[in-house]
């Protein structure tokens, strides 16, 4: 069997990176061991930037609804016991939407209601998925990737030979771990396990919570949650592996441990599941090696706090997916897929750094807790790379509110209109470079032959999109007859500063994409 790009790992990251190719018209396989949809809803924090692919993408609807439980719940308590009295550690009004800076919205969705959701997506677009199909093997060599798959049940095993492979098997990695790539952990190690039962604790809830830091003396520090499904809860539980192991965490031990945080021994308490997990922060050394790409917990771990690991790991398969689609089909140099590394782990480092700073904030301990905002995390990413022409960054990060469209910056939102419709700019920026550019710009046209271009202006203009607001020129750092091309992920690719020749754009497009 022969694929352009072979996917292994079918959580979040696998998903949507099978999802991104397949709008790219890419044919790939995706094969993951487990049955599809996991039964632990981890990664529920999905924040703008995310949403805003995912809008893109056509998936943002669903996945809105497939959190609808969490429709007004946003909050975190601490207490004692669930049924004690509760402390707000962060209130449940947090904001959700910041129209003036995205179309992406701050959701909560669990990860087995949003599986489903990129399943489809994908399938519907032409992608293949096995589950219950097992990488055994894998060898590269200058052309492409040999790989043997198992099917689980019934054994049957088949060669498959891919120009591409790409590993979102977690954070353990056995790919990773294959092909020699460190992954040094920072800070400590901590162990856990997530248990799901069933108990109607609603006589005992106050509204508008969806997680309660649980300590006392009985069980020491826990961490209940609630899922998508009504009167299914989660419960997290640490563990010291030099005294105990997932095996003493019976169903009888669980229900004891499920009490203490409640307060109460007489509800009613039936376990359903407990899956041991590792809590630790760590970057692969590399996230490429030849042919082989790392994504999500393969390539960077830390705390699951906001789910940053899923919309970091989400963002990865959107930035790599376009890159490996214009190589693919010829459009761009393979030298392109260097960028991938370079713009993503960069990215993943200070994450990390961030994500200490997350938890501190959460316990209330932190004095630069007011300095760290998600919004920034989200939105202001900044990238330095071959895939970019203009001056490399100092930092990442930068202000996400005020971007002015410098290349290697996210692309600024903007509300336009497009044939009476109101869209957001960001739904253009799927599959394709696209040229931006003012009411006065009708000479890139010409100069844009075969990139899709749009003129922006006011509304008794003769242009593509209605700037309604009139913001383009200023949020774009533009004038009139100014331009700015973007790349299929979002990102400023290149900017015309005042006096560049409509001629420079196809030079400009061809150093992007690699070639000499």
């Amino acid at each position: 069997m022969k694929v352009p790009v072979l996917i292994v790992g079918g959580g979040l990251v696998g998903l949507a990176t099978s999802m991104f190719l397949s709008r790219h018209a890419v044919r790939h396989l995706l094969v993951d061991k487990h049955p599809e949809v996991t039964l632990q809803g981890r990664a529920r924090g999905i924040n703008p930037r995310t949403m805003e692919i995912y809008r893109a993408f056509g998936v943002a609807e669903a996945v809105t609804a497939a959190g609808r439980p969490f429709a007004d719940d946003a909050g975190g308590v601490r207490c004692e016991t669930l049924t004690g009295e509760w402390h707000w550690m962060f209130p449940p009004e947090l904001p959700r939407e910041w129209p003036e800076h995205t179309a992406g919205t701050f959701d909560l969705a669990d990860q087995n209601a949003v599986e489903p959701v990129l399943i489809e997506a994908a399938r519907r677009a032409g992608a293949e998925q096995r589950f219950e199909t097992e990488l055994t093997a894998f060898e590269q060599d200058g052309d492409g990737v040999t790989a043997t798959i198992r099917d689980r049940g019934t054994g049957e095993t088949t060669t498959v030979r891919a120009d591409y492979l790409v590993a979102a098997d977690g954070r353990r990695s056995p790919i990773r771990e294959r092909l020699g790539i460190a992954k040094p952990l920072q800070g400590r190690t901590l162990n856990f396990v997530s248990v799901i039962f069933d108990a109607d604790l609603d006589p005992f809830i106050q509204r508008r919570a969806i997680l309660w830091f649980i300590v006392n003396q009985q069980i020491g520090v826990t961490v209940l949650s609630t899922t998508a499904e009504r009167g299914r809860w989660a419960l997290g539980v640490g563990y010291d592996p030099a005294t105990q192991s997932p095996a003493d965490f019976t169903p009888e031990r669980c229900t004891e441990i499920v009490h203490g945080a409640l307060g109460r021994a007489d509800i009613p308490v039936s376990v359903v599941d407990v899956t041991p997990w590792t809590q630790e922060v760590g970057i692969a050394d590399a996230f490429r090696q030849g042919r082989v790409f790392l994504a999500g917990d393969a390539a960077h771990t830390w705390s699951p706090a906001g789910g940053i690991g899923a919309n970091t790991g989400v963002q990865d398969g959107h930035n790599l997916a376009w890159k490996l689609a214009s190589v693919l089909y010829g459009r761009a140099a393979p030298a392109l897929l260097d960028s991938y590394e370079a713009e993503r782990r960069p990215v993943a480092q200070i994450l990390a750094e961030l994500t200490e700073l997350r938890q501190a904030r959460r316990s209330g301990h932190n004095p630069e807790q007011d300095e760290i905002d998600d919004l920034h995390w989200a939105l202001g990413q900044r990238y330095s790379s071959g895939a970019v022409l203009g001056e490399p960054y100092g930092t990442v990060f930068g202000d996400a509110l005020d971007l002015r469209g410098r290349p290697g910056t996210r692309a600024p939102h903007l509300w336009v209109e497009r044939g009476g419709e109101r869209i957001a700019l960001h739904d253009l920026f799927t599959t394709s470079f696209v040229l931006l550019t003012g009411s006065g710009g009708k000479a890139w046209l010409n100069a844009a032959d075969g990139v899709e271009t749009y003129r922006v202006g006011g509304v008794d203009e003769d242009v593509d999109l209605v700037d309604v607001e009139s913001q383009f020129q200023r949020r774009y750092g533009l004038g009139a007859d100014g331009a700015a091309l973007i790349r299929p992920d979002g990102y400023v690719a290149w900017r015309a500063t005042p006096g560049t020749p409509t001629s420079a754009l196809h030079p400009a497009l061809t150093t992007l994409l690699g070639h000499p």
